[in-house]
């Protein structure tokens, strides 16, 4: 005899719960997306946002019998490279002295003037020199020392082999337009609408020596104007060389 296999039917209560566990399955599966994983990455540290233009300061200096010996006016702004004591990297830190919170002091002699600018823990000194044979004068010298809070010890950046700033006896230098006066390798300085005057004062600034920076911008309006001028000789000639022309042109009867 051949035994007899009957189908045993699956309960419906089964399927159903199959086919819920199935549907759930592949909701979950189709609506969570991988995890990504993203490597760390440091970003690099700001830089300090750059300041803008300084304010101008008015500045004297006085001789032994208090008459005024020195006259500067003149916004500073220093750029200076040191280590850092928190990163211990080369940073760059861009200043401005203030004029309200600078105090100023110097000296007077017949062939060299000093000016000595302080802002809390910054001193800032000019030395001028005097050429007594060509009566001309310039910044031959500037010292600067600092202890900023980020330094590991105060620094002194010094030069005393300059040449800026070149005026003539009993007139003052004025540069009014930014310029860069670099003085070592690490500090430079930028002087904003700057007039001085470090011999020869007489009571006030005498009449000033413009820098090349000035000049040129004194120059373009000049050269503009003069083209303009040409042209319009150019106009005016052709003018009355068309009108003889054509009178010219004319016979009498």
């Amino acid at each position: 005899m051949i035994p007899i296999i009957r189908k045993q039917n699956m309960p419906s209560g089964a399927i159903f719960s199959l086919l819920l566990a199935l549907t759930i399955h592949q909701t979950l599966t189709a609506d969570v997306p991988p995890t990504v994983v993203t490597p760390e990455t440091s970003s690099p540290p700001a830089s300090p946002a750059t300041p803008g233009p300084p304010e101008r300061g008015s500045y004297n200096v006085t001789n032994a019998t208090d008459a005024v010996c020195l006259l500067a006016r003149m916004g500073l702004q220093l750029k200076i490279s040191f280590i850092s004591s928190s990163s211990g990297k080369t940073v760059q830190e861009v200043l401005n002295l203030h004029p309200n919170l600078v105090k100023f002091s110097g000296s007077c002699d017949p062939d060299s003037a000093t000016l000595i600018l302080t802002e809390d823990n910054i001193t800032l000194t000019f030395s001028f020199s005097l050429n007594s044979t060509s009566n001309k004068y310039h910044l031959s010298g500037l010292e600067l020392s600092a202890a900023l809070p980020d330094m590991t010890k105060r620094i002194v950046f010094r030069n005393t082999s300059l040449n800026y700033m070149v005026g003539t006896l009993g007139h003052s230098y004025m540069c009014q337009k930014e310029k860069t006066l670099s003085i070592t390798q690490d500090f430079s300085l930028n002087t904003f609408q700057l007039q001085v005057q470090p011999f020869g004062v007489n009571g006030d600034f005498g009449a000033a020596e413009e820098c090349e920076l000035d000049e040129d911008d004194m120059l373009i309006p000049i050269i503009v104007g003069a083209a303009l001028a040409v042209l319009v000789l150019i106009v005016i000639l052709a003018y009355l060389i068309g009108r003889n022309r054509s009178h010219a042109g004319y016979q009498t009867i």
